[in-house]
């Protein structure tokens, strides 16, 4: 008797081999988890202007003794003419204790259950974002509660990125890597991208909501990444095993990547990618709300077009790379054309939302939102995967994971600076911040250009002679 052929559903699905499943769910899940990191990150740039309002043009209730027309509806400590510099600050606490974090990151992650690290640290996160929501129930005005709240959530999370990125880049060889983790990597847009619709819905009736909301969905996402799971330990076991015997000539190997492979200057070209990155992340919705007169909501939805171009952006990013082999010139290329695109980008806002031509704009926002994330994209993924899995750290699985904290932990420096020039410097102007952005486009450009030059040099058939 013949066995009936199975069904083409099942066909599909034992045609992958184990190998390949593995693949599929560390993908997966390592996508879900770090999309709950970014979108707990991003309410704070919808509520800003929610927290400093024209009030002169909001209906206060008739009970309400009002000594000042323009203030009366803002959230002190933000109701003075100073807000910017304080959302400056704000942001700047985050972002500098995520920055020292994350050079710690990575050591912890390379020495601690994965698991354990992971689910802790996005549990943490959860509290921290629930707590400065809890400030408006509260009736807290306290600048420091903020502040410390802020600096407290870059610390915890800091545990995402290094252990996702060592999982990915350990299970998937250089050939597609750009465009698998470029694909993959759109979970940080995705995160933005839900983080301001949710934070959006919220925004105009309790703003404290917008915090709490990310918070817990982080919280939740971190109990489910429970340490007893036991899918989930695959993700702790890469395929190559270290060898504690090579201890010594991985330390020289890590010399030598650092040298010859170009760590330095991907790590300071991130510096200044995500300083423009991180400045319209954290400012875009503030400043569309205040030149084109959106309320937070519309202003916060409009501005996750930027994110929706982030996802083009780096997978446009990563299959480019892997088609040229030339990671430092796609980057170079898409830092130099969009250079440009973000002085045109501030024109079209100041004319265009103007004249009512809004579609051109959110074009302009798609174009400038994948030119400004693609290099950042393949620097954090496919770059880091690169040179963390590079064949003289062989023996050492988890060097992925210390490279990849040190160069996004340079990078978040710049991620770090960004917004706090732009709080210091939007008083004078909004101008001024866009050409602050430029010159930083420009700066990242130059660091590679050594990385280039080696490039093309190899396209066209020359080869690096090593000294000594």
């Amino acid at each position: 008797v013949k066995m009936r052929s199975l069904a083409p559903g099942i066909k599909l699905i034992t045609s992958f081999s184990r190998d390949s499943w593995y693949r599929f769910v560390i993908l997966l899940l390592t996508f879900v988890f770090y999309t709950t990191y970014h979108l707990s990150r991003k309410p704070i740039s919808i509520v800003k202007s929610q927290l400093h309002r024209n009030c002169s043009n909001v209906i206060h209730p008739a009970d309400l003794n009002i000594t000042d027309n323009d203030t009366w509806c803002d959230w002190a400590p933000f109701d003075q003419n100073n807000y910017r510099n304080l959302f400056g600050v704000l942001d700047n606490c985050f972002l500098v204790a995520y920055a020292i974090g994350m050079f710690f990151s990575g050591i912890f992650g390379e020495r601690l259950p994965l698991r354990y690290y992971l689910s802790s640290g996005m549990i943490l996160s959860g509290i921290f974002t629930a707590l400065f929501g809890l400030g408006f129930y509260w009736q807290i005005h306290s600048l420091w509660y903020y502040c410390l709240v802020q600096a407290l959530n870059g610390l915890v999370q800091t545990t995402g990125w290094p252990a996702v990125v060592a999982c990915v880049g350990n299970w998937f060889g250089k050939g597609k890597r750009g465009f698998i983790m470029g694909v993959w990597n759109s979970h940080t847009s995705v995160g933005n991208i839900l983080g301001s619709l949710i934070a959006g819905v919220y925004v105009s009736s309790a703003w404290g909501l917008s915090f709490i909301v990310p918070g817990i969905i982080i919280a939740v996402a971190g109990v489910i990444f429970h340490p007893k799971m036991k899918i989930l330990s695959l993700i702790t076991h890469p395929r190559v095993v270290p060898n504690p015997s090579k201890y010594h000539p991985v330390i020289f190997a890590h010399r030598v990547v650092f040298v010859l492979q170009g760590v330095v200057e991907f790590s300071l070209c991130l510096l200044f990618a995500k300083l423009v990155s991180y400045t319209f992340l954290y400012w875009l919705p503030l400043y569309i709300a205040n030149v084109a007169h959106f309320d937070p909501k519309e202003a916060g939805d409009l501005s996750t077009l930027f994110d929706v171009g982030g996802i083009v952006g780096g997978i446009l990013a990563g299959l480019i790379s892997d088609y040229s082999g030339g990671r430092a010139t796609t980057c170079c290329a898409m830092l130099i054309i969009a250079a440009p695109m973000v002085s045109r980008t501030v024109l079209f806002f100041l004319s265009v939302f103007l004249s009512l031509l809004r579609l051109w704009a959110k074009c302009m926002l798609l174009w400038c939102g994948a030119l400004v994330n693609g290099p950042y994209a393949l620097i954090t993924t496919a770059v880091s995967a690169d040179l963390g899995t590079h064949e003289c750290l062989r023996g050492n699985s988890r060097a992925l994971s210390t490279v990849t904290a040190i160069i996004d932990g340079t990078g978040s420096i710049g991620a770090a600076v960004g917004p706090l020039l732009a709080g210091l410097i939007s008083p004078t102007g909004w101008n001024n911040v866009f050409y602050m952005l430029i010159a930083a486009d420009v700066l990242a450009c130059l660091l590679l250009s050594r990385l280039v030059y080696k490039e093309v040099r190899g396209w066209c058939g020359y080869t690096t002679r090593l000294r000594g």
